[in-house]
């Protein structure tokens, strides 16, 4: 075996587009699209930042209930 048999695959910027819109239309996610695609889920995480799309990066959302966000705000009122 040779030190190089890897294969290495060049995406169209179109083609990038195109898995970045199935993305955000909510469709597939990007385990999905990679799996469909044959690629590192990683690749499509390179190319959110390439093309500026942070609204489509993980993001941390906080569901709380009214009795935590009570308790919330009592223990910043007591800093």
């Amino acid at each position: 075996m040779y030190k190089n048999d890897r294969i290495i695959r060049r995406y169209s910027e179109a083609f990038k587009l195109k898995v970045l819109a199935e993305f955000s239309s909510g469709k597939y996610s990007k385990k999905q699209l990679a799996e469909i695609y044959g690629m590192r889920y990683n690749t499509i995480n390179d190319w959110i930042k390439k093309y500026n799309r942070k609204e489509l990066m993980n993001t941390i959302i906080m569901i709380e209930t009214k009795d935590e966000l009570g308790r919330l705000k009592v223990l910043e009122k007591e800093k």
